[in-house]
Order: C-alpha cells, then structure tokens, then sequence
C-alpha cells in the first residue's frame, strides 16, 4: 500500500470522525439550546470542518484517483515530467477506463517531441545493417536494402508499386530504370531521413529522380535551390528545364527573372542558341524590361548573326514580333541603309519602309507598348521624429523586404512625390545615390528636382 493510498485512508476517517462529531454537538445544542444561536456549532468546530474541506480539495487536485479501485496502487495511471514533452489537457474519452474517467481537470496528452525522429533514426540504422529488410532495389550494379512501408509511405510511386496489385508486390527484388546508383541513394537517405543535400552537379539529376518518384519535399528543395541561382548565364536553360519537369512555380519564376534581365540575358550563349520559336515566343512579351524597343531589335539581330547562313531566312517571321512601331524614324532609317542582315531580306526592308513613312506621318499607332515586369519598390524618403531625418528607405512589394539606400544630403519632412510612365519626380532639393541594377538616376530636368528612372 503507498504512502499516498495511507494518507488518504487517514485523511477519510478524521473526516467520518468530524461529520460524527458535528451530528453528535447539533443534536445537543437542539435539545438544550436556549436561543436561537445555540443551533449553531462552536466557531473551532467549523474552522475545523473547513480545514478538512481545503485538504480533500488540495487532494482532488494533486492526485490522479481515489476510487475504490485504485486504493492499492496508481496502476494504468502515468506520472510524467515535461521533459521533452508537449503535453495539453484534454476531456476523457469514452474509450477510457472508468477509473481515469474520474478525474476531475481531464487528462494529460503527451507529445513526444522526437519520437519521430528517433524512430526514423532506428529505422535507417536497420536498413543499413540488413535488419527486417524485406525488399532489395536493384539500380544497376547497386543494391538497397529497404522497408516497404517506408518506401510506400515517403513515396506514391512505391505506394502504387507495393499496395496496387503489380507484379512487384510479390518480389523481394526490385530492379528500377532511369535512375542513377547515386541519385537513388541519395533519395533513399531522404526517406529515412528527411534530409537530403542538393549541389549544382546533382541537381539536374535529382529533380527527374524525384519527379519519377512524386517525393514532393524533394522536388521543392530542388526548386528552391535552382531559384536561388538564377543568373543571366542560366535563367533560360532553368526556364526551359522546369517547364520540361512541370515544375510550374520555379518556370514562373525563370520567365518573371527573364523578363526583367532581358538586356543581361540577350548577350549570353543560353539567348543565342534559342531556336526561332523561343525567340519570337520571348520578343512578343509585354513584360519585357527595356528601355526603348530598340534593345529587342539589335538582340535580334545579334541572334541572326549566331546562325547567319541558317537564321536569316527566318528574319522576316520575327521582325515582325519586334514593336519597330516604336523605333524612332532616324533609327530605322540607320538600319535600312547600313544592316547588312536587311539586305539579304528585302521583305523586312518594305516592312521597315512602311513603317517609317507612318512615323513620319504621325499616324496613330495600332500596337500596344510594352508594360515591362519590373520589382515594384515603395520609395520612402525623409521624415519627422524629433527633427526632420535624412533617411531613405525602399520596401520591395513583391518579396516583402525593406532595403536601408544612402540618406538624403539635407534632412527633409513632408515631402511630396508623383509618379508619371517610368519616372518618378519628387521636390527633394538634393541628390539621392542608388544602388546600381535596380533603378538609374539621371540628371535632374529641372534645378532642385530630384529625378529617379526605374530600369
């Protein structure tokens, strides 16, 4: 019997003796009582009976159960510290026993906080010595020992291959194609797990792998790693590989980065070797950040003289994707005398000549301009606290991220700012230097004036 179960036992008679004992004095102070105040106890006797009422109460707060059942022992009851728990209360279940059923503030679930990973652990430790393996994958020369479940769990292929009647679900070995000894490896790991490490060699081999597989954490890590390197050398050849691997959000990003990168990205080897298709698909977006469609155009003509003998034959189905309605009439009048890409094209020089003679006769244009994809930035200029500050701050509204630029030559508040096209003007009497590659300044139109052009 525990020392708890006895100190209740205890507590339970001098309770049955204080009841007793205030039956026995009411029954006296009724038959003698004088006044009306003899009915009631002696002041000790009820102090005494409260000082029994806080203890059961303590009692019911601090143990787990005082029924009939449980007298001998907290057998089936669990006494646990928090450490490395997360526990919360919770109403007993009917699936309980009627014993925990009795407790009054419900029960403690318990949430062990690495369980899981320790038993991930134990299970790839298993697999590496051979331990209740129960199928063998066979990746050419390459053999891996593996659990089912695990594989069916981490894995919809292995679900499907396992649990959907194929002929695999009878075999102890399994040989899988299009899928290197080392790629496997690496995903095998991740199952068991949960980590997996991406490099620039492995990742073209990993996202196919993982795609076969449909291990949809993988294909993410992988994304994300491409979309953190995006660069004007590669962003076509990722565009071009997501798209290949449905990788729908990272091809989004590949085309918005392209889109904004465009002057970058037509002077690398990934632009030139584009085929006429991919060209005219790039040049006809209204997304394209340039400054005057004069940039597409030389781009188009640089990509032509990659491939001069084989492209130039296709100049006229692409000149016609460049918006040469907003080329300037002496632009296109240096390129009809000097291109010697034109020459070889007389059709594009009529094309050229038509469109000359409608800019030199202000005749209204029919094509849309182009709306270039350009990061949207929050400029934040000057302020009041205490005295006017000299700070300027931008806020990048697509990733959410604020950017601390150069503070302002003279410290200024209220300030005022318009946007107008590509330029925004405010009435800040001092020059504000920013970082090259996100907007240019250019000299100021109107003395004082501050003049910020966005790239």
């Amino acid at each position: 019997m525990t020392r708890r179960t006895i100190f209740y036992r205890f507590c339970k008679s001098l309770l049955l003796l204080n009841n007793t004992f205030l039956d026995a004095r009411t029954s006296l102070a009724t038959v003698h009582a004088t006044s009306i105040h003899a009915n009631a106890p002696s002041p000790n006797v009820v102090l005494f009976s409260k000082l029994f009422f806080k203890i059961m109460v303590w009692l019911s707060f601090n143990t787990v159960d005082f029924g009939p059942n449980r007298m001998d022992g907290d057998e089936g009851c669990s006494y646990g510290s928090t450490n490395g728990l997360d526990s919360s209360p919770h109403k007993p279940s009917q699936s309980q026993s009627p014993s925990c059923n009795a407790v009054d503030l419900g029960d403690m679930s318990f949430m062990m906080v690495d369980y899981i990973k320790d038993a991930m652990k134990a299970m790839d430790m298993m697999r590496n010595h051979h331990m209740l393996t129960d199928v063998v994958l066979e990746v050419g020369a390459e053999l891996f020992h593996a659990h089912r479940l695990v594989l069916a769990a981490a894995s919809p292929y292995f679900k499907a291959m396992f649990t959907g009647g194929l002929r695999e679900c009878d075999m102890n070995r399994v040989q899988l194609q299009g899928v290197s000894a080392t790629v496997m490896a690496r995903l095998i790991h991740f199952m068991y797990t949960g980590r997996i490490r991406v490099t620039e060699n492995t990742v073209c081999q990993l996202l196919p792998a993982a795609t076969m597989f449909q291990i949809t954490n993988v294909i993410q890590a992988c994304c994300d790693f491409l979309a953190r390197q995006l660069d004007p050398s590669n962003a076509i050849g990722i565009a071009t590989f997501a798209e290949q691997h449905g990788c729908t959000e990272l091809c989004r990003k590949a085309n918005q980065y392209i889109e904004r990168h465009f002057i970058q990205i037509c002077h690398e080897e990934e632009f030139l070797q584009l085929n006429c298709v991919q060209l005219i698909t790039l040049i006809k977006k209204d997304e394209l950040n340039v400054q005057a469609e004069e940039e597409v155009y030389k781009a188009v003509i640089k990509w032509v003289r990659y491939d001069e003998d084989n492209r130039h034959v296709k100049m006229e189905h692409i000149i016609s994707a460049v918006r040469c309605q907003f080329l300037t009439p002496k632009f296109l009048n240096d390129q009809m005398t000097n291109c010697d890409v034109l020459r070889k094209t007389p059709a594009c020089r009529e094309y050229l000549a038509r469109i000359f003679k409608d800019l030199t006769l202000h005749k209204k244009l029919a094509v849309k301009e182009r709306t270039p994809n350009t990061p949207r930035i929050i400029y934040v200029a000057g302020g009041y606290f205490r005295h006017s500050l000299n700070v300027l701050e931008g806020y990048n509204v697509d990733d959410k991220t604020w950017h601390t630029l150069d503070n302002l030559t003279v410290p200024r508040s209220g300030l005022g700012g318009a946007f107008l096209k590509w330029e925004v003007e405010t009435t800040l009497k001092a020059t504000v230097p920013i970082p090259t590659g996100s907007i240019n300044i250019t000299p100021p139109r109107i003395s004082g004036d501050l003049v910020v052009r966005c790239l």
